[in-house]
């Protein structure tokens, strides 16, 4: 499905979901991280969409430097696109966040006011103040874990999967709130052909635990999950950005379900079939 009625900008379109989005679309323009304001200007001439995704990789070990660049590449970015637009004729914008700023253990939806206390939620918490600042018509999405062949986390983990070596990541219990990436595209197209406004959670209507999700994986890839993977490896390795793999968030789409639209992959095993057959 291609858009064809709006013109479209993309920031951070070198990304897994910003590739997917470009393919999705007949009309686009590409806004990169280094434009200048007069660039930026000229690039939003005839724009009527302008979508956000720029920011540097998450899933890497932080260091105080490293969380500076996270922050810099999300909120500075977002302040200087949102400055553009809001002296520019664009009509709509849709802005990128994470449920990473819900707490973990909890049952979320968009109506929750509690928030996590970390680097995370904080670096969430400043990306959308941001975008806020909008005087156009604003949408924001909160993504779950995306989950597509091409790029994201799934694509990490088909190896170790497809060889045998698949399985829970400490005792499985932790919620996973992810989304197909194909139905995360056609929430850009539907947010997009309704002009929703506000912050949305861009998750599947049914979270699952990571012990689920493992056996629906092994399942699809018709290979064993028994070797479960210790959360005290996943802290070696990214420290404390490991918590993007070990955090609990049992998130909910309520507003997009509220304001109509369908999934097509509402459950994990369809999703995986889809994404990955």
């Amino acid at each position: 499905m291609k858009q064809k009625h709006s013109k479209i900008a993309i920031a951070g379109a070198s990304g897994f979901v910003g590739k997917a989005l470009q393919k999705s679309f007949d009309d686009i323009v590409i806004l990169n991280r280094d434009d200048t304001s007069d660039i930026l200007g000229q690039k939003l001439k005839d724009i009527d969409v302008v979508i956000n995704l720029a920011g540097a990789p998450i899933v890497k070990r932080w260091n105080e430097g490293y969380k500076e660049i996270l922050l810099s590449s999300r909120v500075e970015t977002t302040r200087k696109l949102v400055q553009a637009i809001n002296q520019s004729d664009v009509s709509y914008f849709i802005s990128t966040s994470a449920i990473g700023i819900y707490p973990n253990d909890k049952r979320c939806d968009e109506s929750c006011t509690e928030y996590a206390d970390d680097f995370l939620a904080t670096l969430c918490k400043e990306w959308e103040k941001e975008a806020l600042q909008c005087s156009k018509p604003t949408a924001i999405l909160r993504l779950g874990v995306v989950l597509g062949k091409e790029g994201g986390a799934l694509s990490k983990m088909l190896l170790p999967f497809k060889l045998g070596l698949g399985g829970n990541i400490g005792d499985g219990k932790m919620m996973t709130s992810w989304i197909a990436s194909k139905d995360l595209i056609a929430i850009y197209h539907f947010l997009i052909d309704n002009h929703a406004e506000g912050i949305f959670n861009a998750v599947s209507p049914h979270s699952i635990d990571n012990a689920t999700f493992t056996k629906a994986l092994g399942n699809v890839l018709h290979r064993p999950t028994f070797l479960p993977l210790p959360i005290q490896i996943l802290k070696l390795i990214y420290g404390e950005a490991s918590c993007i793999l070990t955090d609990s968030k049992e998130v909910y789409p309520q507003k997009l379900l509220d304001i109509g639209f369908k999934f097509s992959y509402p459950s994990i095993d369809d999703a995986l079939k889809g994404t990955l057959y």
